[in-house]
Parts: structure tokens; sequence; C-alpha cells
């Protein structure tokens, strides 16, 4: 008797499947499906095949029919469900008046369907300025809205931000002084002038790599808007802060990182003091007066206790006078910075090329995955605009 067999995969099909499963299913079964009417056809026009034979693969037509309708009915389902989520999705910020909560909502529905592997809706890539080709072609540079943000606008704290310039500019390059003069002896550092016939009169911005990578659970995945757009953001602001700072202070930095730090062994005069005060005044005193006009000083704050403890010396209180008017000049505290750092922190500047994202999971955890990478990079446009204070103790 003829007996029809189903695929194996169609014979074990159990369980929630996607609706890509499914349209496999109901590709296979429909294969079958017609595959079983054109033999049922010919073996109908054949007097010589038993009508046992043909009323079996009638039944075997029924039964293939009966398992595609199911699927399809599944597949059916499972697609006006996704649809009906898509047009959600497509008014997620339908209703919110507020820019600023429009700009979360947005954001917040970029991050999920980043690390979901979606589409993201044309008013949310309009809203955070989303480059075309994203999510799911060419390179996923991050939205523009967030780069400027994450940029100009950090939750922590890298203090030389308080005091540098910080741009997203595109193969920077800059003049090192802004204005020029007939005279071609304008400049009257002679320090500046011997930096600029050496290194040239014009500064430009690499490209350095470097990630953040941001985990999320699936809890916040599925908090509220604010929740998630504040945990990534602060997770990768935090992480460029943290980088920024790392290569600006590093007392040994890595190799093709060394323009970046302030204690590299040769771009930066040292200046002795016999006391941490002496050797800050002294530094400030070594500046051309068109630096030390906009000086400013990066020190350690446990430095700082120290040197107004030793200059308090049980008589006068110097713990409640503004470190400005003890040093001279504007301070910033960073606990990385090893010696005081003065001059005009406007010949600094932070650099950010490009910014790009990507995204995963981790199958072991369950956690998603955030991936910023930044090319980036940092310059003094001018070392004789900043001096090192070094304490040097008289034997």
């Amino acid at each position: 008797m003829f007996k029809m067999l189903l695929p194996l995969n169609i014979q074990f099909f159990s369980g929630k499947k996607t609706i890509y499963e499914l349209k496999q299913a109901m590709a296979t079964l429909g294969q079958q499906l017609a595959k079983t009417e054109e033999e049922l056809t010919t073996k109908a026009s054949d007097p010589s095949v038993a009508l046992e034979d043909i009323k079996a693969m009638q039944s075997s037509k029924a039964d293939l029919q009966e398992r595609f309708n199911i699927i399809k009915e599944q597949h059916d389902q499972m697609e006006a469900e996704q649809t009906a989520k898509f047009e959600q999705r497509k008014d997620i910020t339908a209703g919110i008046e507020d820019p600023k909560q429009k700009n979360v909502a947005a954001k917040a529905e970029f991050i999920r369907a980043s690390v979901q592997g979606r589409a993201v809706s044309d008013d949310v890539k309009a809203l955070i300025a989303l480059p075309g080709g994203n999510p799911t072609g060419g390179d996923k540079f991050l939205p523009t809205n967030m780069q400027t943000e994450l940029v100009h606008e950090p939750f922590a704290k890298n203090q030389l931000r308080e005091v540098a310039q910080v741009s997203a500019i595109k193969g920077l390059e800059l003049p090192k002084i802004a204005y020029e003069l007939d005279d071609d002896d304008f400049v009257l550092d002679e320090q500046t002038a011997k930096e600029m016939k050496l290194t040239g009169d014009t500064v430009t911005f690499g490209r350095f790599k470097s990630k953040v990578k941001v985990k999320i659970s699936d809890t916040v995945i599925h908090g509220t808007d604010v929740e998630l757009v504040d945990y990534v953001e602060n997770a990768l602001k935090s992480g460029l802060a943290a980088k920024e700072k790392k290569d600006a202070l590093a007392p040994n930095p890595k190799a093709g990182l060394e323009h970046m730090s302030f204690y590299n062994s040769t771009d930066i005069k040292r200046v002795p003091g016999a006391t941490l005060l002496k050797a800050i005044k002294a530094a400030i005193a070594d500046l051309h007066e068109d630096y030390r006009e906009n000086a400013k000083v990066v020190m350690r704050y446990a430095d700082y206790l120290d040197m107004i403890e030793d200059l308090s010396n049980g008589t006068t209180n110097f713990f409640d006078v503004p470190p400005e008017k003890v040093i001279g000049k504007p301070t910033e505290f960073m606990d990385s910075a090893k010696m005081p750092i003065v001059g005009d922190f406007n010949y600094f500047r932070i650099n950010y090329d490009a910014m790009t994202y990507d995204t995963a999971k981790d199958v072991d955890t369950g956690d998603y995955k955030f991936v910023l990478t930044a090319w980036y990079d940092q310059k003094r446009s001018l070392n004789s605009a900043f001096r090192i204070a070094e304490v040097t103790p008289t034997p």
C-alpha cells in the first residue's frame, strides 16, 4: 500500500518557531503537496493502478493539506503580531510633547532595535539623526545626536574637558596660532618660534581607535526608556572619559600614543622648585605672557592638601581659601596628575573623528552588548604653552 513519508524536519516539527522557520516548513510542505497532486493525477489516469493505492494517495494529500493549513495559520498570526509591533514602533514618540522625552524615547528605541537586530522606524531615525544605511547595512555610525552628547555632555568627569577644547570634526587640521602678522618675527616667545620652525605651523589630528563595551541585562532592555538611555549613555561616557584621562596623563604612554601624554619625556619643559608651591609659581612665571594670562593648573587634590597644610603651619587657615587665591591661577584637580601641569589649555584639544557601534548577545549570561568604537586624538597645538612643575628639593 502506498504510504506518504514526511520530511524529517516536518515530522518532528514542534515548539515555538520563528516566522522564517515557519516559512521554510510551508515551502517544504507546499512542494510535497504539489508533487503528491501530480502523482495522484498520473495514477488516477492509469487503469493498471489499484484503486486502493489511489485512495491512499488521496488520504496523504489531505493530511499534507491539513498540516500546511495549520502551519500557515501560525505563520499568519505571528506575521500579524510582528506587523502590529512594527506599526507601534513607528509611532514610538506619538503623543509625547516634551522634546527631551521624545529624544529619550527615540534613543531607547534605537538601542533596543540595535541589540535585538531589528530595523529602526523612520521617525526615530529623524529624531536622533541616524545616518543612512543604519542599522542594517553599511558602517554602523552612531547617531549624530548621540555622538554630539557623548563628546560634549559627559556624565563621568574628565576634568581636562573643563579646560580643554573638545570637538568632533573629521580630518581636523588647525593652525597652531590663530592669527598672523606681516612681520615674520611676530611670534615674540622664542620657545614658540623654535617649536613652530621645527614642527610647522599646523597641527593635524589623527585617528586612534578605542572601544567601550556596555553590558545590558534583559531587565534593563525591557525597563523604562529613561533608565535604559541613562544606563547606556553613562557607561559610554564614563568609558570615553576614562580613556581620555588615561592617555593624557600616562607616565609611560603606549607606543604611538606618546604625543597625547603631558608627561612624555620630551615635549613639555619642566620647571623645578624647592617646594610644590614654588615649583608651580616658577612654572607660571616661566610661561610667556601670551600664555600666562589664560593659564590654569591641573594637579592632584592630595598634593594640594599637603601644600596648604604646610602653608597653614598651625597659625593660618588656608583650607577655607579658594585654590586660585593660593596658587594664583584657576585649578582643576585630577588624581592622575602626578606632577602639576601649568599652561594655556586653549592650546589643548580632544577631537573625535568618527564613532561606530556594534551589538551582540552573550549566550552564556543572556546579556546584550552595545560596543562603541571611537577614533579620536588629543593634541597640544603648542607644547610651549605648557610647563610641568617639578619638585626638586635642595640638598
